[in-house]
């Protein structure tokens, strides 16, 4: 069996390559795909800070959900500082620390901010400093609130020894501190364990008491395992055993609370790929069979006139193609695991993930890969040979000279349905105007591709033959060919078009999405913001209160309030079991409306005082909460609390779904630093505003201004776009090799066709001419296809986020689109048929015979 399948792709050299490719670009993709989610499971971030630690005692960083994958949390969620004493009595508990990590900076002698560290987390406690192991001291503790103890490195560069003055910005207050020590190991800044409580706010209010983590040293010769066991059984015995309990590599974990959101924004973007990558792999491979399994109609047909069963001769199929398939695997799960490493690095250079969260790598992804490949190719050929296989053997035969030219009925109404159904998921905009909305205009293209690759044939067959009866008489013999064999071809030109197509469509609806989206929030942005100028302090973790007083206090400044972002989750019931939604929420206060203009639609915005929140007209509806109405949030470091709906507004694509008041947000951030302030100057007063604060930039280390109007105009393009981006790319390469290596070997098995036009005449540049008109109307008819499908869903997405019943976008890209998918399908049809013409009408019909 196996000799026979092999002695059957003799001269089938193009279709051969054609499959090679769609398997090792499928197994490439497959397997970075799974790369991506195994590591959203399993990875871990390098443990570096906590590297002298042997147990790590945290909160959980994120919210349980009974049927989903947990919530991840944005801030630092605290722990009670009295487990540290508990924890440091238990047996083999060398030593116990609480650690407190808050905003610092050091100030250069030239007011230069010095690195020390990340700005937000930059300052501890000087209990911390072992941490990352044991590390030299020079000098002594720091001893009162004026002492600070700095490491090596930014010692060195601030040009300060032990006993030197120093100023250190710290939790947003500037000060001039004594040098008492300089340590060596990681950058850090350490006050007095006492001086850093108070300056990150665990004196008072909400965090009173609390700590960042507890770390724990094992006494010499006790398990770091055993430890970390009685750990966990003294903290649920004194009622806290929802703490998380590291050891080994989930330290690093704990270090960065980034961590959790990194491995679901990985796991959850394999997700969101996996599917358009198996749909491509599947429509590229089985086009690949198709075109190979139609050039071994003929042979097949003789088996079946010979005596083979119609079993016999899908297991011949199944055998051939299994053994081509197998060859290209390895190369293409080796390439698999080089693109998920690029697309890693991709991922954290645009911080869309933590820089230095590692990729996870076993065989798992390889192992699912070739399964899912080796099933995808059993399938499509099984079904590309079934026709054939089930026919009498006499009409397998004499259908085996010309190609069947009657495409399914069932299949094609089965594919208009689901083009229908397309259209009308694509309406999901105009009443949903959310991000998650352009999820359904995406997947509106996805489905129409699908239908178009089923009632791809019947609509080529119809259209060729309108136009080929629309003809005038004086058309030329090799454009009557051209649409004629369009007509009677059906089924191999509507693959074609169905292929070109599908790229012109995922280009078009991809990436008109994400720029539609982009003009949407930034519109919004603009429309919104009354403020003149926008300062911030991203080197000093963040702008302080007393810095947004002293703006305030500026003559000129009619109004400066400072604003953050953080993460609200929604806590609800789906279908009986509990699950959270996870909103992105702007921080203000009542003096909001000062500065923006979210669109307010009930309420008041100037109640944002206490325990008060605001939300946009879609949540309020989803959510079943109107003003007035008292609910239940989950602040960003896990904190449940009961806030009431004060106002409810139209404007979240700009600045989220929840508007939070600064009391409720207030010691619930990891900072406890406003993100920036927005200034408004007084009429009149714009110049005279920018000048005071130009100057506070130029005297104040480390504060930025930036003069564009609300800053909205300098917004950078959000990092999902770029990784969206590229993905899109990566899988149009992909496609449109294929489908150039598929187009070329049905032109190369077109020999007979061409040889007998030959023989009545034709010459081969008539031949070349008719071929090139095919290429032409095969162009043209994917384009077509490609705008047709990704229109209306475009439309209705402009209409919705828009108001214009078009999408946002580069005018290039259609041109663009239109020109690669014209330049592919005439390479890849020319070149195969000029090689296809170099050979003797004689001679071909020599090796039928």
């Amino acid at each position: 069996m196996l000799r026979i399948s092999l002695l059957l792709t003799r001269g089938r050299t193009g279709a051969l390559v054609a499959i090679v490719c769609a398997v090792l670009g499928g197994s490439a993709f497959l397997t970075a795909t799974g790369v991506l989610a195994e590591s959203g499971l399993r990875s871990h971030l390098p443990v570096e800070r906590l590297a002298g630690t042997d147990v790590v005692v945290a909160a959980r960083q994120s919210v349980a959900q009974d049927e989903d994958l947990a919530e991840p949390l944005p801030e630092r969620a605290p722990v009670p500082a009295r487990l540290v004493a508990l924890l440091a009595a238990l047996p083999g508990v060398a030593s116990s620390a609480g650690d407190v990590g808050l905003p610092a900076a050091v100030i250069g002698r030239d007011g230069t901010v010095i690195d020390a560290g990340d700005p937000r987390t930059a300052g501890h406690g000087w209990s911390s400093r072992t941490l990352p192991g044991p590390a030299s001291v020079h000098g002594v503790p720091p001893a009162g609130p004026g002492d600070v103890a700095l490491d090596a490195a930014t010692a060195a560069r601030a040009g300060v020894r032990p006993g030197d003055r120093v100023t250190v910005v710290a939790a947003g207050r500037r000060a001039g501190y004594r040098v008492s020590a300089v340590v060596g190991g990681r950058p850090g800044v350490y006050f007095g364990d006492a001086v850093a409580a108070r300056l990150a706010g665990r004196d008072t209010g909400p965090k009173r008491g609390t700590v960042d983590l507890i770390a724990l040293r094992a006494a010499p010769g006790t398990d770091p395992g055993a430890l970390a066991g009685r750990v966990r059984r003294a903290l649920r015995a004194d009622g806290h055993g929802d703490l998380t309990v590291a050891t080994g590599g989930a330290r690093g974990d704990v270090e960065e609370p980034g961590a959790a959101t990194g491995r679901t924004v990985l796991f959850a973007l394999a997700g969101s790929i996996a599917g358009v990558v198996l749909m491509i792999v599947g429509f590229v491979v089985a086009g690949a069979l198709s075109v190979s399994i139609a050039g071994q109609r003929h042979d097949l047909a003789l088996l079946r006139a010979v005596g083979a069963t119609p079993r016999q001769v899908r297991r011949l199929i199944a055998a051939q193609t299994g053994v081509v398939a197998l060859l290209p695997l390895p190369f293409g799960v080796a390439l698999g695991y080089v693109l998920a490493g690029r697309f890693g690095g991709l991922l954290a250079a645009h911080g869309v993930i933590p820089d230095g969260l590692p990729l996870s790598w076993s065989p798992l992804p390889a192992v699912a890969a070739v399964l899912l490949l080796s099933l995808a190719v059993r399938v499509s050929a099984l079904s590309a040979a079934f026709r054939t296989s089930r026919m009498p053997a006499t009409e397998a035969v004499a259908e085996s000279r010309a190609e069947p030219r009657e495409p399914s009925a069932v299949r094609s109404g089965i594919g208009l349905l689901l083009i229908a159904a397309a259209m009308t998921m694509g309406a999901v905009p105009l009443f949903l105007r959310t991000a998650e909305a352009t999820v359904a205009t995406g997947s509106a293209g996805l489905l129409a591709v699908i239908g178009l690759g089923l009632a791809g044939p019947n609509l080529v067959r119809h259209g060729s033959g309108a136009l080929l009866r629309r003809l005038p008489r004086r058309t030329s013999p090799t454009t009557w060919l051209a649409v004629s064999n369009g007509h009677g071809y059906a089924l191999r030109v509507g693959g074609a078009v169905t292929a070109l197509g599908m790229a012109v469509a995922f280009t078009l609806s991809y990436a008109l999405t994400q720029t539609t989206l982009m003009a949407a929030t930034t519109r919004q942005a603009k429309e919104a913001t009354r403020a003149d100028a926008t300062v911030t302090a991203p080197a000093l973790g963040g702008v302080s209160s007393g810095l947004a007083d002293e703006i305030r206090a500026t003559p000129g400044v009619a109004a400066a309030v400072p604003v953050d972002t953080t993460t609200v989750l929604w806590p609800h019931l789906e279908d009986g079991a509990k699950t959270v939604a996870s909103y992105r929420a702007l921080v203000t206060g009542p003096d909001a409306p000062a500065v923006l203009d979210l669109g307010r639609r009930g309420g008041d915005l100037s109640r944002l005082t206490g325990a008060a929140i605001a939300v946009s007209t879609i949540t309020a509806r989803v959510r079943g909460a109107g003003v007035g109405d008292r609910v239940t949030v989950i602040l960003g470091d896990g904190t449940r609390a009961a806030a009431q709906v004060v106002a409810t507004y139209d404007r979240s694509l700009g600045f989220g779904d929840v508007v939070v008041s600064r009391d409720l947000a207030a010691g619930h951030t990891t900072t406890g630093l406003a993100g920036r302030v927005l200034v408004r100057a007084a009429p009149g007063q714009d110049a005279k505003v920018r000048r005071s604060l130009a100057a506070l930039a130029a005297r104040e280390p480390g504060v930025q201004v930036d003069d564009v109007r609300g800053g909205v105009a300098k917004t950078p393009t959000p990092p999902e776009v770029w990784v969206n981006v590229v993905v899109l790319a990566v899988l149009l390469g992909y496609v449109l090799l294929a489908v150039a290596n598929r187009l070329a070997a049905a032109a190369a098995q077109r020999r007979d066709e061409f040889t007998a036009l030959r023989l009545v005449g034709a010459t081969p540049r008539q031949i070349v001419a008719m071929v090139r008109r095919e290429a032409a109307l095969v162009a043209a008819a994917a384009v077509g296809a490609g705008v047709a499908l990704s229109a209306v869903p475009l439309a209705l997405l402009g209409a919705g986020f828009l108001g214009r019943p078009w999408a946002a976008g580069p005018l290039w890209l259609l041109p663009a689109a239109a020109g690669t998918v014209a330049l592919i399908a005439w390479l890849a049809t020319e070149l195969p048929v000029r090689g296809a013409l170099r050979a003797a009408p004689a001679d071909v019909l020599a090796q039928r015979t």
